[in-house]
């Protein structure tokens, strides 16, 4: 899957996710970066991710990340 892809998926899901039509994310965005981005909106933010992708990640993969990038690089390595 191509980065680009992940990406233009990322920015549908934070949309929903958000209720922000505008929202774009970046391999930088961080919840600093997003009003409504808390320890809620986190775990709907996750679930909502896994089941775009058909993925499930990590407790430590979760808790670990520090930026949307790094969250991508999960995605390109597990999504089919």
């Amino acid at each position: 899957m191509q980065e680009k892809e992940i990406y233009e998926r990322l920015d549908e899901v934070f949309r929903d996710v958000f209720d922000d039509d505008e929202l774009t994310v970046s391999a930088e965005t961080t919840a600093d970066d997003i009003d409504d981005w808390d320890s809620l909106s986190h775990i709907t933010l996750i679930t909502a991710v896994e089941d775009e992708f058909g993925i499930r990640f990590k407790m430590g993969e979760v808790s670990g990340m520090k930026n949307v990038g790094e969250m991508v690089d999960i995605i390109k390595e597990r999504a089919k």
